[in-house]
């Protein structure tokens, strides 16, 4: 199922202040070559947000979310985030390649 729309909404009431990267996620954005000033602007202007499929969450306050933003037929940087009074960024991947099953299937581009 897709969550795009409701994680949205969501992201749309948090501020850059609220944004933390995990230590695990800058490493792989530095060796993925992906700027964390880019992750953050993705996140709050989420127009390149074409799929969010909701995960399981370790605390029952949280919501845990893997989410694909679109640059191109060939490129598109996936985000786990979790949700709840701030954004913590798991982990950051860029995809070079045509996106996974998942997303072509669900997602009408």
């Amino acid at each position: 199922m897709d969550y795009k729309e409701e994680l949205k909404n969501k992201l749309k009431k948090y501020s850059k202040d609220d944004i933390v990267f995990t230590q695990h996620a800058m490493v792989r954005a530095r060796q993925r070559n992906i700027y964390l000033n880019e992750v953050v602007d993705n996140i709050l202007n989420p127009k390149r947000l074409i799929f969010a499929e909701k995960q399981r969450a370790n605390n029952p306050d949280e919501e845990k979310y893997d989410c694909y933003f679109l640059y191109s037929n060939t490129l598109c940087h996936r985000y786990v985030l979790i949700v709840n009074k701030r954004i913590i960024i798991c982990t950051v991947i860029k995809i070079n390649r045509r996106w996974q099953r998942k997303v072509e299937k669900y997602a009408r581009i």
